[in-house]
């Protein structure tokens, strides 16, 4: 069982210098943005694999990581439990019958359910759907964010990029020795982006999230682009980490009610596209109505 017992908003600030923060593999791989108002986007999927990636490298296990095959971590799962699900029905221990070979049936799958909430930190933070394979149940997580959306309208800049170097003989000869590939790289030259995120205590209970998983997702917040680094990605930052939490496992106070005490302006007599988080500024409205602490994570 988990031992949270409060609900928490947050409100996150980062930005990006000279990178791209999430590319459309869509659109050839252009940062992605509103095409009614101009505003970047950054999917919830791609902040949520940075912190996946941070709470492995600080010796977490996660079931969605690179490369892994999903159905297999399930099996898995049920073997660690002394669960054989090749078992044909009339030979099953407890006399339940499968639909199929190799998938848990009746009180299996939640007895599969508890051990990967409990093995796996993503799925007690974020969920995830288990029934792909040998059927573990659905798991609706805790944690849940939204789209980061720029707080001004961004510009996606495409550059030519050289290698000196071509890949195959032939590619050479064609080139007479000269021996360049052209390529492209799309870039934000300077975004400031925000995004919003809930913490359900409720949900918590059924997954098993505690508070140092809690203390180790503000951290990773905090931190996960610093381990994240890339050429595709230019400088990216955390700005701000704003919790607001409440006293009761329900809350105290609507969410967009809370979220509108954090505004972000750009400062008197900047003039031009913004380049640098210092020609903005964050207004935070510091009271406390409802019995609601913000507390100041970073900002």
């Amino acid at each position: 069982m988990s031992n949270l017992k409060k609900r928490y908003d947050f409100v996150l600030l980062f930005d990006v210098q000279d990178g791209n923060p999430n590319g459309d593999p869509d659109a050839g791989n252009l940062p992605r943005i509103d095409a009614e108002t101009g505003m970047g986007l950054v999917t919830d999927v791609c902040l949520k694999r940075k912190v996946r990636n941070y709470a492995l490298l600080s010796g977490q296990n996660i079931f969605i990581r690179e490369k892994a095959v999903l159905n297999k971590i399930i099996d898995q799962a049920y073997s660690d439990l002394g669960i054989d699900l090749s078992v044909p029905p009339s030979d099953s221990k407890d006399g339940s019958k499968r639909n199929k070979p190799g998938a848990a049936q009746g009180g299996e799958v939640e007895k599969g359910r508890v051990q990967m909430c409990a093995k796996y930190y993503d799925i007690r933070t974020f969920g995830a759907v288990m029934s792909t394979g040998a059927n573990a149940g659905q798991v609706r997580g805790p944690i849940q964010m939204t789209f980061a959306r720029s707080v001004e309208p961004v510009v996606a800049l495409e550059h030519s990029i050289t290698r000196m170097a071509v890949a195959t003989e032939a590619e050479a000869e064609k080139q007479s020795g000269d021996n360049r590939t052209m390529g492209r790289k799309y870039t934000v030259p300077y975004g400031l982006y925000r995004t919003h995120g809930f913490v359900s205590a409720n949900l918590a209970q059924q997954t098993g999230f505690s508070e140092n998983d809690l203390d180790l997702f503000w951290s990773a917040l905090l931190n996960m682009f610093e381990h994240d680094r890339s050429a595709a990605r230019g400088l990216m930052s955390t700005r701000g980490l704003y919790v607001f939490e409440h006293s009761s496992a329900l809350g105290n106070a609507p969410a967009s009610s809370l979220f509108e005490r954090i505004a972000v302006k750009r400062k008197e007599g900047s003039v031009g596209p913004a380049r640098s988080f210092s020609d903005y500024e964050v207004l935070v409205d510091e009271s406390n109505p409802g019995e609601v602490k913000l507390l100041r994570k970073l900002g």
